[in-house]
């Protein structure tokens, strides 16, 4: 259930790799240690969108952090496809990747979390990071992304983290065959993890602010089964 306490919500900054990042933290006001979730954004940035989504954790109990991925380039945001576009082909996975374990350092040394209680939830590109963040960082015990980019399925066996990846089956950017793929690699590689999809809803059907995709009761039901998935691995519940 939700928690009723107020919460906090700031912009924060913590140390890169030779640079100063950015992100969005959401949390109770208590400071007790909790279990914390990355909140990784779409192409468009860290917008208000994504912060929502970092409240809606928050209220959940959890210690949200939104980071922004453009904080080299600016920490541009935009409602402009191309320009979306053009920012994500500014970025670098391995770089990505470097700011995202910056992420989980900053969040580990937080009096309000508890360390070893890490997970993390991806939205389209975002969901493609955290997939790969799920292969690469051990401080991660369950990740859930939204219909990223599935990679070779080969690598799938480097996966530290339970997965929930969530689909739409009408998705024109992650089609059906790449979900199912990630299925049978699961299933091949003996890695803790499900895949969801909806079959009748597109891609970015969670984004709430965009009618033309938005599909609100499968958006409830991947929320719950999210919040579901988090409190199996980060809460024991």
């Amino acid at each position: 259930m939700p928690v009723a306490e107020p919460l906090v919500t700031q912009s924060v900054e913590y140390p890169g790799e030779q640079v100063t990042l950015r992100g969005f933290l959401a949390r109770p006001e208590a400071a007790k240690p909790r279990p914390a979730v990355v909140v990784i954004h779409e192409w468009w940035g860290l917008n208000d969108h994504i912060k929502d989504i970092a409240q809606r954790f928050a209220r959940e109990g959890y210690a949200a952090l939104a980071p922004d991925l453009y904080s080299r380039g600016g920490n541009k945001v935009t409602k402009d496809p191309t320009e979306a576009a053009k920012l994500m082909e500014s970025l670098k996975s391995q770089q990505v990747l470097t700011d995202l374990n910056a992420v989980t350092r900053y969040l580990k040394q937080q009096p309000f979390v508890d360390p070893i209680k890490l997970g993390v939830v991806g939205f389209c590109m975002g969901g493609t990071f955290a997939l790969m963040l799920a292969s690469h960082n051990s401080d991660i015990k369950a990740a859930v992304p939204f219909y990223g980019q599935v990679p070779p399925s080969d690598s799938i066996k480097y996966l530290v983290a339970p997965i929930l990846y969530i689909h739409g089956g009408q998705d024109a950017w992650i089609v059906k065959r790449e979900a199912d793929r990630l299925a049978q690699a699961l299933a091949q590689h003996g890695r803790p993890g499900e895949v969801k999809s909806y079959p009748n809803c597109p891609h970015a059907f969670f984004n709430d602010t965009r009618p033309d995709v938005y599909r609100p009761a499968e958006a409830k039901d991947a929320w719950q089964r999210t919040l579901a998935f988090l409190a199996r691995y980060l809460q024991g519940v």
